[in-house]
């Protein structure tokens, strides 16, 4: 098939197009928001093929995957087809609500020619679907491998803007951990992270990494720290049991799922949490046992095989 699909979640869409489709992803000139086209950081197959607008108007299209409300419209302009109505189409909603799940809306609650896909069981629960259709397919990871050697005495947390998001990706709470264990933060726009936090340099230090490096630099650290309050389930968590990590995580949205019993330390306790990460400094065989127990349990349910079934699975359902 021929799936229309913009590149929004670099790590999502990975898995994504290992399936068997020719996969159409709109580029633009400034390879801007709209248009960023193939991957840079990530390793894609050549059936995920760049189209300009002007090109998507005369291509084949099966499906479309939509990610963001805007693209319903960005989809009519640049196909002349009506996603739902004129093509098949799918909404996949990556995020849990920002705003209270008692009141919050979902943007394709009003129709139901759309099938909104949450990726998290726990989403799909908070969001106000409305009348909508709704699937779950639960993350699927291409296995980075078993790289976790843990020779560095620190904790790696993955974060994104974490001075802008602050409570909600847990940043306030990193001093708090900067006292149990020095911090690796990887992630976009993560500089300066120290001083807003009034750390030390050596207590939080910050990268920008490449996804390739970004794995092997994540998995010399001896575990995973995951803070976030109010997030959809982070991929970086995930990615990080695939590593053979240990993780110390909050007990929010889906992560209690995610992480089994002996995977690695899952409460709303801060001191539980703390004993945790000094735990597994202290000692590297327990924490090298934990991770790789995680590894098992996420190659177990998030695996890439199980992850393109139950894409195909659905793809059929909504093109047929």
């Amino acid at each position: 098939m021929n799936i229309l699909v913009w590149h929004v979640h670099g790590s999502w869409l990975t898995a994504f197009v290992q399936g068997p489709h020719t996969y159409l992803l709109p580029v633009t000139e400034d390879r801007g928001p709209d248009g960023l086209g193939r991957a840079v950081t990530w390793d894609w197959p050549a059936n995920v093929r760049e189209r300009t607008p002007r090109e998507l108007r005369d291509c084949e299209l099966d499906l479309t995957v939509l990610q963001r409300p805007h693209e319903l419209d960005l989809a009519l302009r640049w196909t002349g087809r009506r996603p739902g109505v004129d093509v098949p189409a799918v909404y996949v909603e990556h995020n849990s609500p920002d705003g209270s799940p008692a009141d919050t809306l979902h943007p394709l609650a009003g129709q139901s020619m759309i099938p909104i896909v949450h990726v998290t069981h726990f989403n799909r629960l908070m969001w106000d679907n409305g009348k909508a259709p709704t699937e779950v397919v639960e993350h699927g990871i291409v296995d980075p491998g078993h790289l976790w050697t843990g020779t560095e005495p620190r904790a790696a947390v993955v974060v994104n803007e974490p001075v802008r998001r602050g409570r909600t990706t847990g940043t306030d709470l990193l001093p708090r951990f900067a006292r149990s264990a020095p911090l690796d933060v990887f992630g976009m726009r993560t500089e300066g992270l120290a001083d807003h936090l009034g750390l030390q340099p050596e207590r939080c230090r910050t990268r920008d990494l490449p996804q390739h490096r970004l794995h092997h630099e994540m998995a010399r650290c001896r575990l995973y720290l995951h803070p976030v309050r109010w997030t959809s389930l982070g991929l970086s968590l995930l990615e990080a049991m695939f590593l053979g990590m240990p993780v110390v995580a909050l007990d929010t949205t889906e992560v209690r799922e995610a992480v089994p019993e002996g995977a690695g330390v899952v409460s709303n306790r801060l001191d539980v949490l703390e004993d945790a990460v000094r735990g597994f400094l202290a000692d590297p065989e327990h924490a090298r046992l934990t991770g790789e127990t995680a590894r098992a349990a996420a190659l177990a349910r998030y695996g890439g095989r199980r992850f393109m079934d139950d894409w195909e699975r659905l793809i059929k359902e909504v093109t047929r």
